[in-house]
C-alpha cells in the first residue's frame, strides 16, 4: 500500500506542478476555450490541462517501475500499453483543443488508440452474463477486441461529455478511479489477483493525475483539461474497468452466498462509471429524438439540469461528487461484503435522501435564489478582473486629445477590419 501511495502522490506532485507551464504554454499557443451560449464560463479559459495529467501518469509510471514491490505488474505489457494509448489519446485532444476536429475525426481517433492498447495487451477475456445455462463466457479476439474497443470508445465520450463544469470531470473521474483501486487491492488482498497488479496501479496513477489537476480546475477554474484530458481519463477507466475485472473468471468466487459476487465483477464497473453513461445515453437518445448527431452539443446535460434548477456551480459539482461516490464505493462495498441486505438498502436510503434533498421543492427555490446572487457577483467579479476590462479603464483614465465634448471611437473588437476613411 505504501508504494501505491508513493506512486499516487507523484502523479499528484508533477501535475499540481506541470499545470501552471501548461496554462502558459496554452494561452501563448490561444488554446482558449471561448464562453459559448451552452458554456458557464464567461470569459476566454485555457485548455489543454490533459497534458500536465499525461505528465504526472508517466512520471508516476516511471517511479513505479523502479520500486521492488511494484516492478511486479510490468511482467505484462498492459501498463505499457496504457502509457502508450494515453499519450496517443491526449495528442488527439491536444489537436482538438487547439484547431478543433469534427467528430468523425476524433472518433477515428479514439478507435485508432483504443486498437492500439488492444494490440499491445489489454483486451477482455472473461465476461460473466447472470442468465440460466450462460455464466462465463470466454472471450476469444473475435468479440473480446471489438468489445474492448467499444467499452474504451464509450468510456472516453462519456467523460468528455460530462466535462462541462469547472471540477467535474477531473472529480468524478477521482472518485471512478479510487473506487476502481480499492476493488482491485481488496481482489489481490483475497487472493483472486496479486495485490501488485496492473489495474492497481493503473487507478492509481490516475487518481493522482486527477488530484494534482483539480486545485487549478476547480470553480472558478483557472485552466481547463480539455479533450486532452478527458479522452485520457476515460481510455485510462476503460483500461482499469479491462484489466479489473475481464481477466478474472468470476466463477471463481466464492458464489455459495448469493448470485452477487458473480455479477459484481459485470456491475462494479457499471456502477462506477453510471453517472457519466447515463449522460450518454440520454444525450443521444435526446438529440437522435430531435434528428440531430449524437455528437451535437446542447445545453440538457445533467449538470446543466441541476443548474436549471437553482443550484450554483459548486452545488451542481458537489451532488455530482456526491451521487458518483455513492455508487461507486457503494459497488465495491458491496464487493468486499459479499453483498448483505443491510447495506444494499443504506445505499438505497443514502441515494433517495440525496436526491429528496437536492430536487425538493424547498431546496429548489433556494438554490434558485442562490443562484441567482451568485452569478450577478460572479460576473461582476469576472468583468473588474478581466485584463480586457482593466485594459480599458486605464485607457480611460488618459486624457484623449480634441475638443472638450468630442467624443474618441473606441479601438475596434479583435479581428474587426478597419473602417474605410
Amino acid at each position: 500500500m505504501r508504494e501505491y501511495a508513493v506512486v499516487l502522490l507523484t502523479a499528484a506532485l508533477v501535475t499540481f506542478l506541470t499545470t501552471p507551464v501548461v496554462r502558459m504554454v496554452a494561452t501563448r499557443l490561444r488554446m482558449m476555450a471561448a464562453p459559448r451560449e451552452r458554456d458557464v464560463h464567461v470569459i476566454p479559459t485555457p485548455r489543454g490541462g490533459g497534458v500536465a495529467m499525461y505528465l504526472g501518469v508517466a512520471a508516476a509510471v516511471l517511479v513505479a517501475s523502479r520500486l521492488p514491490a511494484l516492478q511486479r505488474t510490468f511482467d505484462d505489457s498492459q501498463t505499457y500499453a496504457v502509457l502508450v494509448a494515453g499519450g496517443l489519446i491526449c495528442l488527439l485532444g491536444v489537436l482538438d483543443d487547439k484547431w478543433g476536429l469534427d467528430a468523425l475525426t476524433k472518433l477515428t481517433g479514439q478507435i485508432a488508440a483504443a486498437g492500439v492498447m488492444v494490440l499491445l495487451g489489454v483486451q477482455l477475456a472473461f465476461l460473466f452474463l447472470p442468465v440460466a445455462d450462460i455464466g462465463t463466457i470466454s472471450l476469444g479476439p473475435q468479440l473480446g477486441v471489438p468489445m474492448t474497443i467499444l467499452l474504451t470508445v464509450l468510456t472516453v465520450n462519456a467523460l468528455n461529455f460530462i466535462d462541462g463544469l469547472d471540477g467535474l470531470a477531473a472529480g468524478v473521474s477521482a472518485i471512478a478511479a479510487l473506487a476502481f483501486f480499492a476493488y482491485s487491492y481488496n481482489l489481490g488482498l483475497v487472493g483472486y489477483d496479486q495485490v501488485a497488479s496492473a489495474p492497481a496501479l493503473i487507478t492509481a496513477v490516475l487518481a493522482g493525475a486527477c488530484l494534482g489537476f483539480l486545485p487549478h480546475n476547480f470553480s472558478p477554474a483557472r485552466i481547463f483539461m480539455g479533450d486532452s484530458g478527458s479522452m485520457l481519463v476515460g481510455l485510462m477507466l476503460s483500461a482499469a474497468a479491462v484489466t479489473a475485472t475481464g481477466g478474472v473468471d468470476p466463477q471463481t468466487f466464492d458464489s455459495a452466498a448469493s448470485l452477487l459476487p458473480l455479477t459484481l465483477p459485470l456491475l462494479v464497473p457499471i456502477a462506477i462509471l453510471f453517472i457519466p453513461f447515463v449522460d450518454l445515453v440520454m444525450a443521444v437518445i435526446r438529440r437522435s429524438l430531435r434528428g440531430q448527431s449524437p455528437f451535437s452539443p446542447d445545453k440538457m446535460h445533467l449538470h446543466h439540469r441541476l443548474l436549471s434548477i437553482g443550484h450554483s456551480h459548486r452545488r451542481a459539482v458537489l451532488v455530482m461528487y456526491f451521487w458518483a461516490a455513492l455508487l461507486s464505493f457503494g459497488a465495491v462495498a458491496l464487493s468486499i461484503s459479499g453483498g448483505t441486505a443491510e447495506l444494499l438498502v443504506a445505499i438505497a436510503v443514502l441515494l433517495v435522501v440525496g436526491i429528496v434533498v437536492v430536487l425538493g421543492p424547498r431546496a429548489r427555490r433556494a438554490a434558485r435564489e442562490a443562484r441567482a446572487a451568485e452569478l450577478v457577483a460572479q460576473r461582476e467579479k469576472s468583468r473588474a478582473d478581466h485584463p480586457t476590462a482593466r485594459a480599458v479603464r486605464s485607457d480611460s483614465a488618459v486624457p484623449q486629445p480634441g475638443r472638450a465634448g468630442d467624443q474618441v471611437p473606441s479601438p475596434p473588437a479583435p479581428g474587426a477590419k478597419e473602417p474605410v476613411r
